[in-house]
């Protein structure tokens, strides 16, 4: 009974390491496209470039 046990863990541990390289593959592949790009309008575009403005005048002093 322990072997069959044991089978059963090992064939589930593989699967469930499986799941998780394909969902941290999924979640790391941005494909270059009109998805993925970040409008020019938005919010958080804005705010890197005032953030980049601040960190240059900082910088030339």
């Amino acid at each position: 009974m322990a072997v069959t046990r044991l089978k059963r863990k090992n064939r589930r541990n593989k699967v469930v390491a499986k799941q998780k390289v394909q969902f941290l593959k999924l979640g790391t592949n941005l494909e270059a496209g009109s998805r993925s790009k970040m409008p020019k309008n938005s919010q958080v575009a804005k705010n890197n470039e005032i953030i980049n403005e601040l960190e240059s005048k900082i910088n030339k002093q």
